[in-house]
């Protein structure tokens, strides 16, 4: 059964940084791309970052370009979203999410974890 795990969200004040964990199990063949989403109050879900696995690459939205960075770590099967200069716009639940394949909608999910950024 895969499973995708999030922590290390909280609160922090505005130009704080916060790293977010993504914990992956279950997976019994390698997955294609995993990424990183948020959703704020009443607004849509929004890509933030994505890692494509095969070659280690990503991809960083526009709105968090510069501040925020994906990274993972093989061994722990964990990937991370580095936040830095937290703005109180950045308030969301954030979500990881997998798929196995190229393709648009991803697979899993994992269940959130709330960001703040308030003074």
């Amino acid at each position: 059964q895969v499973q995708l795990a999030e922590s290390g969200g909280g609160l922090v004040q505005p130009g704080g940084s916060l790293r977010l964990s993504c914990t992956a199990s279950g997976f019994t063949k390698d997955y294609y791309a995993i990424g990183w989403f948020r959703q704020a109050p009443g607004k849509k879900r929004e890509a933030v970052s994505c890692l494509i696995n095969k070659d280690n690459s990503t991809l960083v939205g526009n709105d968090v370009k510069g501040r925020f960075t994906m990274s993972r770590d093989s061994v722990k099967n964990t990937v991370y979203l580095q936040m830095n200069s937290l703005k109180p716009e950045d308030t969301a639940v954030y979500y990881c999410a997998a798929k196995l394949i190229y393709k648009a909608d991803y697979d899993y999910w994992g269940q959130g974890t709330q960001v703040t950024v308030s003074s």
